[in-house]
């Protein structure tokens, strides 16, 4: 499944340095422009959705609303993560074009 790509994906950035999580790390990483990609949970509160939307908007960093807070923070070995800042090229464009793809089961 393309799901389980983009979260073993996510993992792999998280190991190898190139992901920042958390609300103020990561709004530093749009302000600084190292974010290349900004994931925000499903079930994040809409302030959180629209605060990061505004922000990386005015920044030109591509953001996604993927999975929940749980199935992020399991795929970087963290506690519950709402949002999550991909902060190198290769791996921002490895897991959108994961997301992006439609599997048999998002299309049902």
């Amino acid at each position: 499944m393309k799901i389980n790509k983009a979260l073993s994906a996510l993992g792999m950035a998280m190991r190898a340095g190139k992901l920042a999580t958390g609300d103020e790390i990561v709004l530093k990483a749009v302000r600084a422009g190292k974010a290349k990609l900004v994931i925000v949970a499903g079930d994040a509160s809409e302030n959180t959705k629209k605060k990061f939307s505004d922000k990386c908007g005015s920044y030109g960093v591509k953001l996604v609303e993927a999975y929940d807070r749980e199935s992020l923070g399991r795929a970087i070995g963290k506690p519950d993560r709402v949002i999550i800042a991909v902060t190198d090229v290769q791996f921002a464009q490895l897991i959108a074009g994961h997301l992006s793809q439609k599997t048999e089961v998002d299309l049902t």
